[in-house]
């Protein structure tokens, strides 16, 4: 993209998609749409040029930043003759599709985890009906399980979680051989 603040049609329809996105993700539409501008970007921006290119507030445009920033997908660089922040995102989408989940993971579903397991651990627990205590315990198995084959998950490079999605339902199939 040029120094201008002009989008070219794919790049307009890409960004105004992905926050359209953002917001059924739970994430501010600005939010997203800078995130996409930065992704596609050939360069880093500084807040007044991505404000200036997608016709949000100036203030909008930091409060968004600092919130990419927070999920660890925006990072600020300086430039030599330009006291301005910039800001960058990676541009490898494996690298940012394993930074949400971990960002997301960490934010909601580890509470949930830490909660389910202080419900299990508590002496009140024994006070609970049977199907109460049997419906915690099978919650709190199947979320530590799923943490952990993710975890084995965004431990596999790009190419090899590539063939593991790509098998499919072909791994019931194995499993059944097995």
């Amino acid at each position: 993209m040029s120094e201008s603040a002009d989008l070219t049609p794919i790049a307009r329809r890409f960004v105004l998609h992905w926050g359209e996105m953002g917001s059924r993700w739970g994430v501010n539409r600005t939010v997203a749409q800078i995130h996409a501008l930065l992704f596609l970007s050939a360069r880093p921006m500084h807040a007044e040029e991505i404000a200036a290119t997608l016709s949000v507030a100036r203030s909008n445009v930091s409060t968004s930043l600092r919130e990419l920033i927070n999920y660890n997908l925006v990072r600020t660089v300086h430039q030599l003759g330009d006291r301005r922040d910039h800001f960058e995102t990676s541009k490898d989408a494996w690298e940012l599709f394993r930074t949400v989940v971990r960002e997301r993971k960490a934010r909601e579903f580890d509470p949930t985890v830490a909660m389910l397991g202080e419900c299990m651990a508590s002496p009140e627990l024994t006070g609970e009906p049977p199907e109460v205590r049997a419906r915690i315990e099978d919650t709190l198995a199947l979320m530590t399980a799923l943490s952990a084959w993710g975890e084995e998950m965004l431990r596999l490079e790009p190419a090899t979680l590539m063939k593991v999605m790509k098998l499919g339902s072909r791994i019931q199939k194995l499993l059944r051989e097995g």
